[in-house]
């Protein structure tokens, strides 16, 4: 019968079926509609065709009026077509909605409507929804939604293309009024709801994150255990910079329910993207709720075409994210982007007007250098400070912000800094920001690690070419050091240059730091650090020499203040360290020798045998100088409070540089205490020397009390800058240290320290810088993420490796506690985007639209059956609307159609034996046990099916009695109205 459909005469195949519907007026009778242009309404009980329309433009969707007799088509060129059922030759009005009449009158030419809704209201004009049909005159234009009711016709443009829609309605019945309140947008990278009850058409608040991938994810990170004002604070930032114009009506669509279980700490995951912009996530139990998003690319002026490093590398997206650092307590926030800037904002309930201020260090590094094992490179002690310097090496003059002369470009960094007075709203607001400059006509090398401290007021990052801290506070920089100049006279392995260089002319001379204060005050006066800000000029002196070479800017200090002497500092020791710095290289970098240090925990092949024989025995100098060439990376920093030499009987504050070849450096520095003079006194930085050897690169530091307790980092309290200052109460900063020696039992005891590496992990008993446990994680992969987290009040080391293993050991023990093969590395993303936080979770970027969270906490999944909730609520269905007497004769009724009387074997018989014939087989006992299980199943059917006769048979004895008691009231209500009106005469009616 299907065949009939299309009638023999038909002479060109009609194309697919793009419309199947049963009419809203008998459920009996299906509209099909062809993609060629026919149409076809196929009587199911008759098995034939009502009627059959042949038109001329193809088809792409049907939408049926509620009562039946009408019908609306849309098709390829754009137009609408309106079909009534009495008269099916032709169309009963054609409509071009987007086709404006040009000059010689012709329309012209639209896009395909692809999809039509044809929804009629009770207090209004009917609606008219589809999706295309715009014109072609204009190239580039965005898809739109077109909403036609009565003659008002409104173009929604989307920022995706449009997927699917769908038009909500107050009743689920096609054959009632449909009264549509909303149309819900499936676009291709985001959902959204129409408000169809306002004039305007304004979109509802999506509660949902659904722009996770609205721009590429390039790095994560999760935290676990926040404090419980953070993301309140943040939602209500968040909710106040959200665009205007929403419905004012809640979100229309409902169902599911979810459950947080025993689970209540607060979680956020911070996920940074391609186009520089940042996102806040509550990841509370098992929710995803984004709180607040802040834009990276609005401290910096918009690139030109053909400049910056985007033209010189090929970037497309030159303010993409790269890492991240947050103290929640005090609420900084620091940004480390591909174009090797960083950019520290804090936190404000309070719009400001604020200039930003930038600084620009010149981080580069002398060239490259060959290593060879030196003959204590096994020895598994931190050494001390030799009396011995390296020597030094010369350069040729560059100015600052000028070209060499080859044209190449030379001290300018790759973006430009907004240099005028900006608004800002409540939230994240820059505080500096600070770049990495071009030197002798190459890039800046990315910046491979970050570290700062709210207590100290100190941001330390580090890349391939060396290492740098910044005081934030003060808005300088305090150290710019090449990796080599940190070892001092204890570098573990002997540099040799490749060839014989030619002699440069010095610029400047070497400066030998010393404990002498007058030879540190004579240095610190000749180096003034210069800063781009907000036009004042401050005095910024620095303990180590950094000249015009290694920080510009665009106003200097002429003049520096010495460190008074009589001030109080925290002890550095009894013995301060030697260095020589040397002046400022402009080695000739290659790009292709960069790449080493773009994936620092990733190995290259060509380095990985060199960290394998760095422990094996010391060869010929001529040999390892050809197997282990290579440049060396700082790959992670941590700062805290722990002890810079053996002799310190307090712990100082610290900074712990890991390098790529497994190198451990302590460097000490010297804060002052008192607030006034922290903020105008420098901060003194003294490398110590102590070099400790690892396996592979360094990923990892954390510490412990001698209890195996966790040593959280000190940090400030949040304090608003921007709020208004009260007299009686002046702001000052609030820390908070999480010392060992802060208890009596501790005191004097000292901590451990935890390093992990791509290979192995030690933990070390400061201040004796003594080894106490080692454990080599992996001999046949390598770590890719490590961390050292809190889990049911304890501490462990949680590793990931490339072979895809997660593993946990012991603290301080380093004992293995489960290796569990999970997820093998198929894809750089989860390398790059794999993070551990406290409480036993993790997570990762599983593909470019979804975060895995992961747990290895046996607490958690316990209770996960708890947290997982119901994805769709159970509910009524509501009764169909009582259609009157006067309506259903006039309009006609609905028929009903029991489908079962068509496709039921018993109502459509059995095929025909020419189409199908059964030949028994040798089934034996499984034909019997078939035989069987049919048989319980036809006596399943069947009792079910007596089951629902028999609740049909009460139904109709409960109508059944329900119109006796009707028909008992008419009697009566006659009866009555007889008794009344049988007396009276014709007249006294």
């Amino acid at each position: 019968m299907w065949n009939k459909a299309i009638e023999l005469s038909t002479k060109t195949h009609p194309g697919p079926v793009v419309h199947l519907s049963d009419s809203p007026k008998d459920e009996g009778k299906l509209l099909v509609g062809f993609e060629g242009g026919t149409i076809v309404q196929w009587d199911l009980r008759a098995k034939k065709a009502d009627f059959r329309i042949y038109y001329d433009e193809a088809i792409h969707s049907v939408s049926w009026h509620h009562e039946g007799k009408q019908f609306m088509c849309s098709h390829s060129d754009g137009s609408l077509t309106l079909w009534n059922l009495r008269n099916t030759t032709k169309p009963f009005q054609v409509t071009f909605p987007h086709g404006k009449i040009q000059k010689d009158g012709r329309k012209e030419s639209c896009k395909p409507i692809l999809k039509v809704e044809y929804k009629t209201s009770r207090s209004s004009e009917p609606f008219v929804i589809f999706s295309g049909g715009l014109s072609y005159d204009k190239a580039g234009r965005r898809p739109a939604l077109t909403i036609m009711h009565g003659k008002a016709i409104t173009v929604l443009e989307m920022d995706y293309p449009i997927v699917e829609f769908m038009v909500l309605c107050e009743t689920p019945y096609n054959n009632e009024v449909q009264d549509p309140y909303a149309v819900v947008v499936l676009l291709e990278k985001d959902l959204i709801v129409v408000d169809l009850t306002q004039s305007n058409f304004p979109v509802f608040e999506n509660p949902y994150p659904m722009d996770i991938h609205e721009s590429p994810v390039t790095c994560t990170a999760y935290f676990a255990d926040c404090p419980p004002d953070i993301i309140p604070i943040l939602y209500s930032i968040g909710a106040k910079n959200k665009k205007t114009g929403y419905s004012h009506k809640e979100w229309p669509i409902g169902g599911g329910t979810w459950t947080l279980g025993s689970h209540t700490y607060p979680e956020i995951i911070i996920t940074g993207h391609a186009d520089g912009s940042i996102k806040f996530w509550d990841a509370s139990a098992f929710t995803l709720q984004m709180l607040y998003k802040l834009k990276t690319s609005k401290v910096f002026e918009k690139p030109k075409p053909g400049e910056g490093r985007a033209a010189e590398l090929g970037e497309e997206d030159p303010f993409a994210v790269q890492m991240v650092s947050w103290c929640p307590h005090s609420r900084i926030f620091c940004v480390v982007g591909i174009s090797a800037h960083i950019i520290l904002y804090r936190f404000s309930k309070y719009d400001a007007n604020t200039q930003i201020v930038s600084l620009e260090v010149r981080l580069q590094c002398e060239p490259e250098d060959i290593i060879t094992p030196s003959e204590n490179e096994n020895n598994p002690c931190f050494s001390e400070p030799g009396s011995h310097s390296p020597q030094p090496h010369h350069q040729y003059p560059v100015s600052p912000g000028s070209r060499t002369p080859d044209g190449a470009r030379d001290s300018i960094p790759c973006l430009k800094v907004k240099d005028k007075m900006v608004r800002v709203p409540p939230g994240y607001q820059s505080d500096l920001v600070i770049q990495l400059l071009w030197v002798d006509g190459e890039p800046p090398q990315q910046i491979t690690s970050l570290d700062l401290n709210s207590a100290y007021g100190l941001l330390a990052f580090g890349n391939c070419n060396g290492l740098a801290v910044v005081d934030y506070l003060q808005k300088t920089v305090i150290l710019c050091i090449s990796t080599l100049d940190l070892y001092g006279a204890t570098d573990p392995y002997q540099r040799l240059t490749r060839s014989p260089r030619r002699n440069r002319q010095s610029t400047s001379g070497l400066t030998e730091l010393t404990d002498n204060q007058q030879s540190i005050d004579m240095e610190r006066s000749k180096s003034p650090t210069s800063v781009k800000g907000p036009g004042r000029k401050l005095s910024l002196p620095t303990d180590l020499k950094t000249d015009l070479d290694h920080v510009n800017g665009h106003c200097t200090s002429p003049t520096s203040q010495p460190c008074s002497a009589g001030k109080p500092r925290i002890p550095m020791g009894p013995e301060g360290p030697r260095l020589t710095r040397r002046g400022p290289g402009r080695p000739p970098f290659r790009k292709a020798q960069s790449a080493a240090c773009m994936e620092i925990s990733l190995p290259v092949s060509h380095t990985e045998e060199s960290r394998e024989n760095s422990f094996s025995r010391s060869r010929s100098s001529s040999v390892s100088s050809i197997d282990r060439d290579t440049k060396e990376a700082i790959t992670t920093l941590q700062f805290g409070e722990s002890y810079g030499r053996k002799s310190d009987a307090l712990p100082t504050p610290c900074l712990w540089v890991g390098t790529s070849l497994g190198v451990v450096i302590l460097i000490p520095l010297s804060i002052p205490t008192d607030h006034e003079e922290r903020m105008e006194d420098p901060v003194t930085v003294g490398p110590s020397g102590a070099v400790q050897m690892l396996k592979g690169s360094v990923l990892r530091f954390g510490f412990l009390d001698c209890n195996g307790a966790l040593i959280q980092s000190p940090y400030e309290v949040w304090r608003d800058l921007n709020a208004p200052e009260d007299p009686d109460r002046p702001r000052r900063r609030k820390l908070v240290h999480f010392s060992p020696s802060s208890s009596q039992d501790a005191f004097g005891e000292g901590h451990l320290a935890v390093v992990c590496s791509e290979r192995q992990a030690k933990v070390f008993l400061m201040p004796s810088q003594s080894c106490l446990f080692v454990h080599n994680i992996t001999e046949s992969s390598f770590v890719l993420r490590a961390d050292v987290v809190s889990l049911c009040n304890s501490v462990c080391l949680a590793c990931f490796c490339a072979n895809g293993h997660v593993m946990t050991l012991s603290l301080p023990s380093l004992r293995p506690l489960m290796d569990v093969n999970y997820l093998p590395l198929t894809d750089m993303r989860i390398a790059r985007t794999f993070c551990f936080t406290n409480e036993g979770q993790a997570l990762y970027l599983s593909s470019p639209t979804e975060i895995q969270r992961i747990t290895y906490s046996q607490e958690m999944c316990d209770n996960l059956q708890e947290m997982l909730g119901e994805l769709f609520t159970p509910i009524e269905t509501p009764e169909a609307q009582n259609r009157g007497f006067l309506k259903g004769f006039f309009g006609g009724n609905a028929h009903t159609f029991d489908r079962e009387e068509l496709f039921g074997e018993a109502a459509a018989g059995k095929a025909s034996r020419s189409l199908a014939q059964h030949i028994p087989g040798q089934g034996g006992v499984e034909g019997m046990k078939v035989a069987a299980s049919g048989a319980v199943g036809e006596l399943a059917r069947a009792r079910i099916a007596l089951d629902e006769r028999g609740q049909r048979l009460g139904e109709l004895e409960e109508r059944t009695a329900l119109m006796m008691t009707s028909a008992e009231t008419f009697s009566k209500h006659a009866h009555e109205m007889m008794l009344k009106c049988k007396d009276k005469k014709w007249y006294q009616f």
